[in-house]
């Protein structure tokens, strides 16, 4: 998993935060050793755990209704799709020749 790349414009939105001393110490000792800024380092770290903390998302929740509605889809018999199957019957265009 990557993290979120900066675009090639400059940074423009502002965030602040307040540490402790002890947070601060560690996050420069951290940024230090990875041979990054302080703020190279807490944004990195930081689009980090929020990428990871919205892949982990793997609860929805939702009515009855909605859940009747999804089994009834999953469990309803396959239906023959003329066009997939038309498709997936010639060679992709890049091993035609």
């Amino acid at each position: 998993m990557s993290a979120v790349t900066p675009s090639s414009s400059a940074r423009s939105a502002r965030l602040g935060l307040r540490a402790t001393p002890e947070q601060e110490m560690v996050l420069r000792r951290a940024a230090e050793v990875a041979h990054k800024s302080l703020t190279d380092f807490i944004l990195d770290s930081a689009c980090l755990a929020a990428e990871q903390t919205l892949l982990d998302q793997r609860l929805f929740m939702v009515s009855g209704s909605q859940y009747q509605t999804l089994t009834d889809l999953l469990e309803r018999p396959e239906q023959v799709n003329d066009g997939l199957v038309d498709l997936f019957s010639r060679k992709a265009p890049w091993e035609a020749k």
